[in-house]
């Protein structure tokens, strides 16, 4: 029990460096990284399958938060983020968030599995075969528009754990934008979305108190915090400078196959009860 419990801890922290460089790369939070780490390590705690999901996905969210923040930061300074689309989606975003969290006191573990794989395949799919000939318009839509895909984006983000990254890419590239410009506003955008999300999983999970683990608020574990968040944060400006000097067709295909490995391995986890 020693040796796999060190196992587990190594995992996390190779998680945790592997989470900051997902994140200043792709704009991403490393949510797809985190979750199924966090899924096993609370396994092996003994947390009942009715909660562990919510709690990884909570857990993530709250991981995720300096690490979205650093990396905005680090975009920032390179003069891509969209700020305009930034003060639009926030507060749709947000309520979208809640929306999640609210469901994820409710929702079965499945239901966060399939809507990760659904969307990151469709994601992947424009990404690698899409290129510039996917697109919906050459401007951005109105306000209307606008406001149910920031409603959408906090919503995804939400259900799966992640800081909104690859929804923001995917709507933006369909809108002609370039993709740095992509991952530089989904890291903005994800410093919200995290916030909020945090804060709504930590409510949705005061019900379920005497079902998690120990040093859990909700849905929140503050030991996976405490292992994870420095080292992501840490190294979260490595990724956003790598980001920056690749080209546009190659950090696409980079993100698109990351993607579809995270997706099979949710697909596989959903399948392997009934096969």
């Amino acid at each position: 029990m020693t040796g796999e419990l060190a196992g587990l801890a190594a995992s996390v922290m190779v998680a945790g460096v592997v989470t900051g460089v997902l994140a200043g790369l792709f704009g991403i939070g490393g949510g797809a990284v985190i979750v199924p780490v966090l899924f096993e390590v609370f396994r092996l705690l003994g947390v009942p399958d009715t909660v562990r999901m919510q709690l990884c996905i909570g857990t993530s969210l709250a991981i995720i938060v300096p690490t979205a923040l650093r990396s905005y930061n680090a975009h920032k300074t390179r003069g891509l983020v969209l700020a305009d689309v930034m003060r639009r989606w926030a507060l749709p975003s947000m309520v979208g968030v809640a929306v999640g969290a609210a469901l994820a006191a409710l929702a079965p573990p499945d239901v966060f599995k399939g809507a990760f794989v659904l969307l990151a395949c469709l994601i992947a799919s424009k990404l690698l075969f899409g290129g510039d000939r996917w697109v919906l318009g050459a401007e951005l839509p109105g306000a209307a528009a606008m406001t149910a895909y920031g409603f959408a984006i906090g919503l995804g983000s939400s259900l799966m754990g992640i800081a909104g990254g690859s929804l923001v890419t995917m709507i933006l590239t369909l809108y002609g934008k370039p993709i740095h410009n992509g991952v530089a506003t989904a890291a903005g955008l994800g410093v919200p979305i995290t916030l909020a999300g945090t804060l709504g999983y930590v409510l949705a999970g005061l019900p379920h108190q005497a079902e998690l683990p120990p040093l859990s608020l909700g849905f929140v574990s503050v030991i996976g915090v405490v292992l994870i968040a420095p080292l992501s944060s840490w190294v979260a400006p490595v990724g956003a400078r790598l980001a920056h000097r690749l080209p546009k067709r190659r950090l696409e295909l980079a993100f698109g196959g990351f993607l579809l490995l995270i997706a099979a391995r949710f697909l596989w986890s959903l399948l392997a009860p009934v096969l």
